[in-house]
């Protein structure tokens, strides 16, 4: 074992942290997944088959280190929304649609790996991904304050959290206060831990250590075990069924794959958006350089297997994710050897895990969403710009007043809508020909030219940015016909992505002036826009001595274009070219500096 784990470079010192990140987040994945399939409407251990084949399946492929595959709630209220159109009544079928969503899920998401088009995600905003952890770690610890307070939850997974956390204080019951004081005490035992473990450099555990902790105050004042009325003092997770999943291929019947079809591109298109905006939240704290394709491959993987062993959909969860990343985890193994611990106390543990009390879990909850906002990148972004405010404020109140699933979808949404007029804006700026010969940007003392006008095109030249040429166009055509000036210099150096409409553009205004005696001149032409130019027709009636495309010699090809637009001058009476002495001089001296 030692020189094959010597091979992978993965040391028993990493194995360790590893297992106790596996086991801490298998604490948080026993209660949760089997909460997560009750909001689905299927039975609880059907959500406890998630969080063993699942997790398994997508830590083992994945690409992230630290994400953590399982049920999640905005899955499992879309599965719930799914599974409307069948009978109440008809468990099994309801069972069994749910397996084949699972399957149709993985198959989507497998085909979007293929067709490598998990790398556009790249082009979500890391703001978006800030706002929506600042949200959703609102929503975990929102969630939490039911269980931290010892009330029973009201509501329904269908209403909105805010009004499920008013329901719950206003008719849960009243306070507990044992259960308040196992969570406080969690908060502040696993503050303190983790800064004993900072100053003595331990291992980190002290989230597993605090847990075992307070099963342990609450067993040890019998505030676990039940009483008279079968209650116990404070909630606790309760029995968990024992068995493992075993192979099953589910009842397909085609109209549900019809009914389901559109559910299933909903629930992997969310689940991915979910999946790789916490891993790339991830990452951008440990430096990690992740494979999204292979990430979003991965995912498919995990459901398309968890079809087929009576599982529900699963994506990456927020909360677990940030367990195991807090709790100290170094790979993917991580993942692994939660799912196997998942599967051990499914087996042989079953009913040592009622002894953990809700409100413990709860405290844990409430440091784990704490954390998860980097605090730093958050205040640089919302002092960055008020493009990176916006969107961090307003994903994150979409995530907290529309719904955490949509949120991400709105911030990447409301980011293209942002983005676009920001790349379609050109910078069009004149330039000049100084005294000295250089030919830089036209300061405010410089005196305007009347022979010939030199500008200087910068910025996207694709269909959004074609009324702001249009306008740049007319505005030289203006001057031009004012001034009776007969060459237009234009470079075009710092243009890029040059397509269709803004190439038509360009040719209409140099056809439009040709007709009023004008000569433009197109220099720094560079090989992407030549060959633009050339598939759409530009050879075909401009004159190859109107286009100076760039090259690498002593002599740019904006110095060249401007020498031959003096010599085209038959009769240049401007008073600042005569200063100079560039027309008489033949322009030798002309040198480039922009």
């Amino acid at each position: 074992m030692k020189p094959i784990l010597n091979y992978l470079n993965y040391h028993w010192t990493d194995a360790r942290r590893d297992i106790l990140a596996g086991v801490t987040v298998a604490a948080i994945s026993l209660p949760q997944a089997m909460a997560y399939a009750l909001i689905a409407g299927v039975d609880p251990r059907f959500g406890l088959y998630s969080a063993i084949v699942i997790t398994a399946v997508a830590s083992f492929f994945g690409s992230s280190s630290h994400l953590i595959n399982d049920p999640t709630n905005a899955i499992s209220l879309v599965v719930f929304s799914a599974l409307a159109f069948l009978d109440p009544d008809a468990r099994f079928d309801a069972y069994q649609a749910t397996f084949l969503l699972c399957i149709m899920v993985g198959i989507v998401q497998i085909l979007i790996a293929v067709f490598r088009l998990g790398d556009l995600t790249r082009y979500i905003s890391e703001s978006v991904v800030l706002g929506f952890m600042a949200g959703a770690s609102c929503l975990i610890a929102l969630g939490q304050l039911g269980n931290l307070f010892g009330l029973h939850d009201q509501g329904s997974g269908h209403q909105h959290v805010l009004l499920r956390v008013w329901l719950t204080f206003t008719q849960g019951g009243p306070l507990n206060v044992y259960a308040l004081a196992i969570g406080l005490g969690t908060i502040f035992l696993v503050i303190g831990l983790g800064k004993f473990r900072k100053t003595y450099r331990l291992p980190q555990m002290e989230m597993l250590i605090t847990l075992i902790f307070a099963a342990a105050v609450a067993a040890l004042f019998g505030w676990s075990a039940s009483g008279p009325n079968g209650k116990t003092v404070i909630a606790v997770i309760g029995n968990v069924p024992a068995g493992l999943p075993a192979p099953h291929i589910p009842a397909i019947k085609f109209w549900w794959v019809k009914d389901l079809s559109s559910s299933a591109v909903a629930v992997a298109c969310l689940g991915l958006l979910e999946a790789l905006a916490i891993a790339k939240s991830i990452a951008n704290q440990t430096r990690q350089s992740l494979d999204y394709n292979r990430q979003c491959l991965a995912e498919g993987l995990a459901n398309l297997t968890g079809g087929f062993f009576q599982c529900l959909p699963g994506s990456g969860s927020l909360t677990r994710s940030a367990i195991n990343f807090q709790s100290g985890a170094v790979s993917r193994a991580s993942g692994v050897f939660a799912a196997i611990t998942v599967a051990i106390v499914v087996l042989s543990f079953a009913p040592l895990a009622r002894y953990v009390p809700k409100a413990a879990l709860a405290g844990l909850l409430f440091v784990t969403a704490a954390r998860l906002v980097d605090w730093r990148r958050l205040r640089l972004a919302l002092r960055a710009s008020r493009y990176d405010a916006g969107l961090i404020l307003i994903t994150a109140f979409s995530a907290l007043f529309i719904s955490v699933e949509f949120s991400i979808l709105i911030g990447v949404a409301l980011s293209i809508v942002l983005f676009v007029p920001r790349a379609a804006r050109l910078r069009c700026s004149e330039l000049v020909v100084t005294t000295e010969g250089v030919v830089r940007d036209r300061l405010p003392e410089d005196p305007v030219c009347d022979a010939l006008i030199l500008y200087d095109l910068e910025g996207e030249m694709f269909f959004g940015a074609a009324p702001e040429l249009d306008r740049y166009f007319n505005e030289l055509k203006e001057r031009a016909l004012s001034k009776a000036i007969h060459v237009i210099v234009m470079r075009l150096k710092r243009t890029r992505n040059p397509d269709m409409v803004c190439l038509e553009r360009l040719e209409h205004f140099i056809e439009d002036v040709k007709t009023k005696g004008i000569v433009v001149l197109l220099c720094g032409i560079r090989p992407d826009l030549g060959k633009a130019m050339t598939n759409m027709g530009f050879s075909d009636w401009l004159s190859p001595e109107q286009v100076f495309p760039e090259e690498d010699d002593k002599d740019s090809a904006t110095i060249k274009a401007v020498r031959h637009a003096y010599a085209l001058l038959e009769h240049n009476d401007c008073e600042h070219c005569k200063r100079k002495g560039l027309q008489e001089a033949g322009q030798a001296k002309l040198y480039y500096l922009v």
